[in-house]
């Protein structure tokens, strides 16, 4: 009987997480959302973590998943939403769709290039990718690593461990070599960023922009 009373009341709090809801929103971050007390992932999309940075060859670093986070609020904190729970992550929340004047919120999001379509989870807004894409909208063409594989990284202790130390702002990477003493500097997103350790003893040192490291004489790594 016990057992009977507290499955019961585990698929009552279920039914409860998965209702619909409507309400003004809170924007958390890029996929992030908050109504009322309950905190909501948009169901298939993902967007860089607010700690993340973007670039590349022909892009200077900068702090997409910051902008990301403000262009959202900008856009949709304080609108009132719809949204329909589809299902309740490991971490709790619940993930829906949602919404706003009777737009997609995912999709508006992933056209706009402020988010990816989540394909490990839904293959919903690829439509919307696909043409994001193609006008460079957005974080595409930015040099930006995928949010999932930001997130393994930091995992890993890798990112977490070396952007704690980094100055703010300031999480290039110069580090030099041990054959032939070369200085190169490595940029979030590279094969070897998580793996390079800074050891200013030995004159390696953080950079906050890719033209600091090229004044100073560094140049960027390969990969």
């Amino acid at each position: 009987m016990l057992r009977f009373c507290f499955a019961l009341v585990l698929s009552s709090l279920a039914s409860v997480a998965l209702a619909d809801l409507s309400g003004p929103l809170r924007v958390i971050d890029g996929d992030t959302v908050v109504i009322g007390e309950t905190r909501i992932r948009l169901h298939g999309i993902d967007a860089p973590e607010k700690a993340q940075f973007c670039g590349s060859r022909t892009a200077p670093m900068w702090p997409c998943g910051s902008w990301i986070t403000g262009e959202v609020r900008a856009r949709f904190d304080g609108r009132n939403a719809r949204c329909a729970a589809v299902d309740i992550d490991k971490y709790g929340r619940t993930v829906a769709r949602c919404e706003v004047a009777g737009e997609d919120l995912g999709a508006a999001l992933v056209r706009g290039g402020l988010a990816f379509a989540y394909l490990d989870y839904s293959h919903d807004y690829l439509p919307q990718q696909a043409a994001a894409m193609q006008r460079g909208a957005g974080l595409h063409g930015a040099g930006v690593q995928s949010p999932a594989d930001f997130r393994k990284a930091a995992r890993r202790g890798h990112d977490a461990q070396h952007l704690a130390k980094a100055p703010d702002g300031c999480v290039i990477k110069g580090n030099i070599s041990s054959r032939g003493n070369a200085r190169i500097y490595h940029v979030p997103g590279q094969s070897w960023y998580g793996t390079t350790r800074i050891s200013p003893a030995k004159g390696e040192r953080w950079f906050c922009s890719e033209a600091e490291a090229q004044d100073a004489g560094w140049r960027r790594a390969q990969r």
